[in-house]
């Protein structure tokens, strides 16, 4: 058999010794051997991807709904819950955070529906802790109609989720597809929900009036008009649904049963996320569909595919993100210095092509000139390709390179595909959103039940500069058109100190990284005051340690922008950004010593705190993969700049 250029690459490394190599270098070996580790056989990499104790919580719901209220597992969802609480009481939305009054609720009503005693010193504190957060009233819309499936909150008070949405053409100014394709899959089997109204009893002990505060809440208390407009509305559609007047009510919910079959084609749930999940359980059963049912067994499935055992505690994971890992991995592991053939790289490379997106989703209701192409997140999700991980896959592919024509080809054409579909998606103001094009109706958030922070699927800054650095490496130039839109749109989000908001990771640092790389990618002059501008401000918040960190809690409070403990993830992304920006200060080499002096025996980095974002304020994840590819990223980036 004769040698490949591969081969002779890995023998090439193989021979050079460890000790010969720099400290920078000794790390970044580590770290890839790590990740070749963790690599799956199939060849892609999919890390633990951790939420709060919402899911936990309400996994044990709609298993005690479906009837299965014996089951074991929900006692060890209900330790992994008891041992999340807070020491102060209740339960908090992402690692150091405060308690959160919905979570709250939920895991306090789960514990007493599971044994707990109502006098059990943490059951003590969290109905402490909830009461003076607001009590039930206080909690979200999702939260508040799961609470009244069982009885313990009025469902006059829920905001009203009519079906007959589904009804609503396309050109009306509100209509499904002008809502967020997460909301989406929320929200059709939630309106079958509202519209049954069921009913599922929970013994005696379990009940939760405690929590009810003596105060109502008013509608009228968040002012504005349109808020005006749709609490008269919802005030309406709560009159008539007490007369029993819904003329197109069996057509509205036969829209909603077809809606979410056609969903469940080709994807692990609809959204292949966990609230869709759940909702449709609990929907086809209203709807008439047994445990046994096809539809529903089939569903049940997919929420158990979510659970994670751990220690005679079980959790449950929002989703899987193998898509996305594995792109971010490829990507670090070419930057440093992986070959662009290793055959670890050409597998997962080879498992990314096989689920290209080759048939049409929602995303063409308002992209009707789109043809199929790109990459969703999870394992399999048809309907819903996904522009950020689609640009992330075309710029770890632009890097690879199959030394079989035949696979080469094909990489190249399904990446024109994929090219092709993003440019279609860009939104008139120039940036890129998430799944949907031009969703950003503001006054849609002002709807009762848009509480959850995720009613509309804006541009962003994160997206519109990783698109930028895509559209880079498969050479479009400054010039370009689409490159011109992306570059004013970036140029207007930045802020008065230099900073991006980030949507999709922990906070500013996130944003401010992916905004700097972009503009390097295409070419901007990175000496330019708004450029130098970001630089200082990430210089400004290192923290004394030389790393960088920053809660979720920036979401809430300004004042902790860029503040938080350091983590390995937004160190790499601080050091990312500077070197885009042409920094050689003293930080960025601080920044760098804090990655090789927190670097585990194993080659990995752990991320104590979370730096991942679901919905803004709402919902954080802790992506566990993100402490192993970004600071190797960042290591093979800032090797490559001293060679």
């Amino acid at each position: 058999m004769t040698a490949t250029k591969s081969d002779h690459n890995q023998a090439e490394r193989a021979v050079i010794a460890p000790e010969s190599l720099s400290p920078v270098g000794r790390s970044i070996r580590a770290a890839q051997d790590y990740m070749l580790q963790v690599q799956h056989q199939d060849g892609y990499w999919c890390g633990e991807l951790e939420g709060d104790t919402i899911l936990e919580s309400e996994y044990v719901l709609t298993m005690h709904f479906i009837g299965k209220t014996a089951d074991p597992r929900l006692q060890r969802a209900g330790n992994y819950i008891r041992d999340a609480a807070l020491p102060d009481g209740g339960w908090a939305i992402y690692a150091g955070g405060p308690p959160e009054v919905s979570a709250s609720a939920k895991a306090y009503f789960v514990l007493k529906l599971l044994g707990d005693a109502v006098d059990a010193p943490h059951m003590q504190k969290a109905r402490q802790v909830i009461r003076e957060l607001g009590g039930l009233d206080a909690t979200n819309s999702f939260t508040r109609i799961y609470l009244a499936i069982f009885g313990q909150y009025p469902w006059d008070r829920c905001p009203a989720v009519p079906p007959e949405i589904m009804l609503l053409p396309k050109w009306s100014p509100i209509n499904l597809y002008e809502m967020s394709s997460w909301t989406r899959g929320i929200v059709v089997p939630l309106a079958v929900m509202w519209a049954s109204k069921p009913s599922c009893p929970v013994p005696e002990h379990a009940n939760i009036p405690e929590l009810m505060l003596d105060k109502a809440p008013n509608p009228a208390a968040r002012r504005g008009f349109w808020r005006m407009i749709f609490n008269t509305t919802d005030a309406t559609l709560k009159l008539l649904e007490r007369r029993r007047w819904a003329p197109t009510r069996e057509k509205a919910l036969k829209a909603c049963e077809q809606w979410m079959i056609e969903h469940f084609n080709k994807s692990d749930g609809i959204g292949a996320i966990f609230p869709p999940i759940i909702n449709s359980i609990i929907a086809l059963r209203c709807l008439g569909y047994e445990n046994d049912h096809p539809l529903t067994s089939s569903q049940i499935r997919e929420l158990e595919k979510l659970e994670i055992e751990c220690d005679g505690a079980l959790k449950i994971a929002p989703c899987f993100s193998p898509v996305w890992d594995t792109a971010l991995a490829l990507n670090a592991m070419v930057e440093s210095g992986l070959p662009a053939d290793h055959p670890a790289l050409l597998k997962a490379a080879e498992w990314v092509l096989e689920r290209e997106v080759k048939e049409v989703g929602d995303w063409k209701v308002k992209n009707p000139e789109g043809q199929p192409g790109g990459w969703y997140f999870e394992f399999a999700n048809e309907s819903y390709p996904d522009i950020d991980d689609t640009f992330q896959v075309l710029t770890s592919l632009s890097k690879l390179r199959f030394p079989d024509h035949h696979k080469e080809k094909h990489k190249r054409e399904a990446m024109a595909r994929a090219l092709n579909w993003n440019l279609t998606m860009q939104n008139k103001d120039g940036g890129w959103a998430s799944f949907d094009k031009d969703c950003d109706e503001q006054f849609l958030t002002q709807i009762p039940f848009a509480d959850h922070n995720a009613m509309i699927d804006p541009s962003t800054t994160d997206i519109t500069g990783r698109g930028l650095e895509t559209l880079a490496c498969l050479g479009f130039t400054r010039d370009n058109p689409v490159v011109q839109r992306a570059l004013s749109y970036i140029a207007k989000e930045q802020e008065s100190d230099g900073s991006w908001f980030g949507r999709w990771g922990c906070n500013y640092i996130y944003g401010t990284w992916l905004a700097l790389h972009g503009l390097k990618s295409i070419g901007e002059d990175m000496m330019e005051p708004a450029c130098q501008a970001a630089g200082c401000w990430l210089r400004a918040i290192q923290n004394e340690d030389g790393g960088w960190g920053e809660s979720a809690r920036s979401y809430d409070d300004a004042g902790y922008k860029g503040k938080g403990p350091s983590t390995p993830s937004q160190t790499a992304w601080a050091v990312l950004g500077l070197m885009a920006t042409g920094d050689d200060s003293d930080g960025l080499h601080r920044g760098i010593q804090y990655l090789l002096k927190t670097q585990r025996g194993d080659g990995s980095w752990h991320d104590d705190y979370w730096t991942g974002t679901g919905f803004p304020g709402v919902f954080y994840l802790r992506y566990h993969l993100y402490a192993a590819y970004f600071p190797l990223l960042a290591l093979g980036m800032y090797e490559g700049r001293q060679a």
